[in-house]
């Protein structure tokens, strides 16, 4: 249990000098992120099969966004600034599948290899070998990190905590949890004094882009809406923001 308290800490929510924004829906597909987006060269979304008001916010802000899915043909939505790869984002790339750097390295020219992205990104379960898979210099021009991790309720299980742990002490050797909210489609489990809610969507801003940062206080926050408005609310439980 001391190593999830320890993890949990480490994911706590801290302010971050710039109001919070939704994108996208009131609802499932919606996000809060830091109002950081003036400058961003590229929003890249994978996971794009029943919603994509995320990344048509965007759009609308004349961000050019990059999705992919290897399931659907299409997103939801278009909008001439959307540029879709009908691939799902891996470990490897082949046929199927490609890594999120040569993603990203197809869709942006060598001379702007320096300029902030925007990475939102829900994949049901494959984040974690994706983010493992990703290099660090990548992860390091993601100005904004939106993702919804899965799984997150097998923390406790000897096989899955190190590879949680290990995918988020990598984000955060460059970036800072800045929201958490729980998807409230799958309930929570409780053991002892911790609450693991299966999904938790997080959103991360790189450390340079911090100012004067300090614990959030106000949970949920006053943008946070349920993904599912037919299940029952779950709030960030205490002990992800209690210390």
């Amino acid at each position: 249990l001391a190593k999830v308290h320890e993890l949990i800490r480490s994911l706590r929510p801290m302010t971050c000098g710039k109001d919070l924004i939704r994108l996208g829906p009131k609802g499932d597909g919606g996000y809060l992120v830091p109002d950081d987006l003036a400058g961003i060269q590229a929003c890249f979304s994978p996971g794009t099969e029943l919603e994509s008001g995320f990344e048509l916010d965007c759009a609308n802000l004349g961000i050019p966004v990059y999705l992919a899915d290897g399931s659907v043909n299409g997103p939801p939505d278009s909008h001439e600034l959307f540029h879709f790869s009908r691939k799902f984002i891996g470990a490897f790339s082949n046929e199927q599948y490609i890594t999120l750097d040569d993603w990203v390295s197809h869709n942006t020219p060598a001379s702007g290899s320096e300029d902030d992205l925007l990475l939102q990104m829900d994949i049901e379960g494959a984040e974690y070998q994706v983010f493992l898979n990703a290099s660090e210099a990548l992860l390091q021009r993601f100005r904004i990190i939106v993702c919804e991790f899965h799984y997150l309720d097998r923390l406790l299980e000897k096989a899955f905590y190190p590879i949680a742990a290990t995918v988020f002490a990598k984000l955060l050797q460059t970036h800072t949890c800045v929201h958490n909210h729980p998807n409230n489609h799958t309930g929570s489990i409780r053991t002892k004094d911790i609450v693991l809610p299966p999904c938790m969507e997080l959103t991360f801003l790189r450390n340079d882009r911090l100012e004067d940062p300090r614990p959030a206080r106000v949970f949920p926050h006053p943008l946070d809406v349920d993904n599912s408005a037919r299940e029952p609310s779950v709030p960030l439980p205490p002990c992800w923001y209690r210390f």
